[in-house]
């Protein structure tokens, strides 16, 4: 069964550490080092609905409730979350249900029968697309693990995007899988339109600066790594490509402090290795060169 580590939830979500850390403390995921498929299904419901500026604890409260009226064990997995105003009720057997009230609701998620959406309303149709989106996404990251089944992953990706065009997580993940094809213009559209989408999102700008690197287009994938390091300080590998592209072009001077923070975001390994080598073997070149001059 595949798993995935608390970054690749990061990543994949799109949330920060601090929001997990939240539904942990509300009880409404287990804390733990990694996830299965099912459980990033469960995190994925809660993102939505923390888009929707759903409190922790009136999701919390909703859930129990319908724990104890169901019988249900985790009713985010075994049952469909629903948002009627600023309530959260549960799709279950063909029924809506609200199950602090314990009453039947009106669906006004904007679906008909068969799950496709309905033009209702441009917000609540909206909201539909965007959920019709999210389980496309995640069904494609499923389909990614399985052998021969990339090519129906990539369907799913752009069908997600179709329907809702600043995903984001599925723009990075459908240009990886045309930068790993070695596909590089594509990737690089891709990668481009999920900055754009989310101009706070250092990975996408990191992987614009791999795919235009590859594309030798160096200055632009300089561009690229510079914007991931703005956005996150702290981004070791995107301070790594960015000396290598700085040696690249002959501006030796500028990859220095970029090896040698590298060095010290990761301290250990052979890329750490390698960055203080190339940061020693530029600080003795610069010192021997202010020699001569004198």
């Amino acid at each position: 069964m595949t798993r995935y580590n608390r970054q690749d939830v990061l990543r994949i979500l799109q949330v920060s550490a601090r929001q997990l850390q939240a539904w942990e403390r509300a009880g409404l995921v287990d804390s733990q080092e990694a996830y299965t498929f099912q459980q990033l299904s469960q995190l994925s419901k809660l993102r939505l609905l923390s888009l929707r500026r759903i409190p922790s604890s009136r999701i919390s409260a909703s859930v129990a409730a319908m724990q104890r009226v169901s019988g249900m064990t985790n009713p985010l997995l075994e049952a469909g979350v629903v948002q009627v105003g600023s309530r959260v009720v549960f799709r279950h057997q063909g029924a809506i249900v609200d199950p602090l009230s314990r009453q039947l609701v009106f669906d006004f998620e904007g679906r008909n029968p068969d799950g496709q959406c309905m033009i209702v309303g441009e917000a609540a149709s909206q909201r539909c697309r965007e959920a019709q989106a999210a389980q496309l996404f995640y069904e494609a990251v499923r389909l990614e693990d399985e052998r021969g089944a990339l090519g129906q992953a990539i369907q799913l990706y752009t069908r997600a995007i179709e329907l809702h065009p600043a995903h984001a997580a599925a723009l990075i993940n459908l240009g990886t899988i045309y930068y790993n094809q070695r596909q590089y213009p594509q990737a690089e559209e891709a990668y481009r339109r999920a900055t754009q989408a989310d101009p706070n999102y250092a990975l996408a700008f990191f992987d614009l600066g791999n795919a235009l690197d590859e594309l030798q287009r160096l200055p632009e994938a300089i561009e690229a790594y510079r914007a991931a390091i703005r956005l996150v300080s702290s981004y070791a590998d995107a301070h790594y490509n960015l000396a290598l592209a700085y040696e690249r072009t002959g501006e030796h001077r500028k990859a220095l402090p970029h090896w040698m923070t590298y060095s010290k975001l990761d301290p250990t390994g052979p890329w750490s290795n390698h960055a203080r080598g190339q940061a020693r073997r530029l600080i003795e070149a610069d010192h021997l060169q202010i020699v001569a001059r004198r």
